[in-house]
């Protein structure tokens, strides 16, 4: 019997190139191909790139680099595939290259280098699909592309407008990975919040009524099939707030991740940003009234052109008000094409990583105050890890990769994907420590 065909791939950059890099992978391997674990033994590689910022256009080249150098047969695709011409001149040999989410362009460029062996024991996949994350949790991608226009950002320009999926597509995506045993379902987009728009919101038939294409009605629906749904990348357009509600009835978890960004007014306004941050803090206020529980996950930037002493202090004056929960901080770097390139007024290195010091302590205290309070609770909690002592899991306030975990004992072992109820007895200053006190 001839040797099934065997490709390498490495997938770098946000979760949504790991869904375009599952899905590119559950094609393949439908088709017979077979997953090898280093380049070196590969008949071909295929490198999903990034291309957001020049660190990782520089990753990914690296990466594209070390294919050529282990393989010599590489085929690249990915955000930085938009923009071919810096990949080219580094790497000439490369067999193709092509953009975001252009899944066909990359299955022709493997059949054209290496054509699948049809053989129907290797053509068997699981129905929902080859997953790149663990077994127990999936990324969920509901549109592609985005309609904001922030100054910093060319993502718009490597995958185009909002495009969401019909709501029963998504739908019947999420209830064949439920039926696989995906516990959490980590609902992902550009702007997810925007769900819809492009569709006018438009029903589509799932089960035995019509789901309209609207970023509450498809969390509600999602809320009904049994696992965690975690909401990410949320734009806070004032539809968000009904989102609350289902949090308090326990069909989503009390979790949001909005990437704020700032807080000056005059440094959003340059991001074209929302800048209406009092506003925001008052929205905050209500959301935490209305469900005690919830917890807040951002992203913000320092040392954005123009940004000053006062603007970065309005930053931490407004973070202690906000008290967000989980923070990611991110240097700003000009990114080609962009239109916050012109602005001027650069920030210094060494002052954007001064800000990003004083920021991430300023963080630091926040998260281990707020994690404090958790203490002597008790949280559910899906394992991720287990050790000969001690589990790693994450609480309903922890997206996977990004956030804290729980570290617990137990008297009994545990299993990967289990989801336990701890008792939690000590906190720091991004995780907490505790025991299992029930199943």
């Amino acid at each position: 019997m001839e040797r099934a065909p065997r490709i390498s791939f490495t997938s770098l950059g946000c979760p949504k190139a790991l869904v375009d890099s599952e899905r590119i992978i559950t094609r393949l391997r439908a088709e017979g191909y077979e997953l090898a674990r280093k380049h070196d033994g590969a008949d071909i590689v295929i490198v999903n790139t990034c291309g957001f910022l020049d660190s990782a256009k520089q990753e990914s080249l690296s990466a594209i680099g070390d294919a050529m150098a282990e393989n010599g047969k590489v085929i690249v695709t990915g955000c930085m595939g938009a923009e071919p011409e810096q990949i080219e001149s580094a790497y000439p040999g490369v067999l193709s290259i092509t953009g975001p989410q252009q899944y066909e362009s990359v299955l022709e460029a493997v059949h054209r280098a290496l054509p699948p062996v049809h053989n129907p024991h290797l053509d068997l996949v699981p129905p929902q699909g080859i997953k790149l994350t663990p077994r127990h949790y999936a990324y969920l991608k509901i549109s592609e592309g985005c309609n904001n226009r922030c100054s910093f950002c060319i993502i718009p320009k490597l995958r185009g407008d909002l495009v969401s999926r019909p709501a029963n597509d998504v739908l019947r995506e999420a209830e064949r990975l439920v039926k696989a045993g995906v516990k959490e379902l980590m609902v992902i987009s550009q702007d997810t919040s925007a769900y819809g728009v492009d569709l006018k919101y438009a029903e589509s038939p799932w089960q035995d009524r019509a789901v309209r294409a609207k970023f509450y009605d498809l969390a509600k629906e999602l809320g009904e099939l049994g696992a965690w749904v975690r909401l990410q990348y949320v734009y806070p357009y004032p539809h968000v707030d009904e989102i609350i509600g289902l949090m308090n009835e326990g069909k989503v978890l009390p979790y949001l991740d909005i990437p704020f960004q700032h807080a000056s007014p005059e440094v959003l306004r340059a991001m074209k940003r929302p800048a209406a941050q009092e506003k925001t803090l008052g929205r905050i206020k209500a959301w935490r009234e209305q469900c005690p529980d919830l917890t807040l996950r951002s992203t913000f930037i320092v040392g954005f052109p123009g940004e000053t002493d006062s603007h970065f202090t309005e930053l931490l004056d407004w973070l202690e008000e906000a008290e967000i929960d989980r923070l990611g901080c991110f240097k700003y770097e000009p990114v080609a094409g962009a239109p916050a390139n012109a602005i001027g007024d650069v920030v210094p290195d060494e002052v954007k990583q001064e800000r990003w010091n004083a920021l991430m302590a300023r963080q630091q205290k926040i998260s281990a105050r707020r994690l404090k309070r958790k203490v002597g609770t008790r949280q559910q909690v899906i394992i991720d890890e287990v050790g000969p002592t001690v589990a790693k899991g994450r609480s309903k306030a922890d997206a996977p990769q990004i956030d804290g975990a729980v570290y617990l004992t137990s008297r009994r072992p545990l299993k990967v994907g289990e989801i336990v109820t701890a008792k939690i007895e000590r906190a720091d200053q991004y995780d907490l420590h505790g025991t299992v006190a029930g199943f």
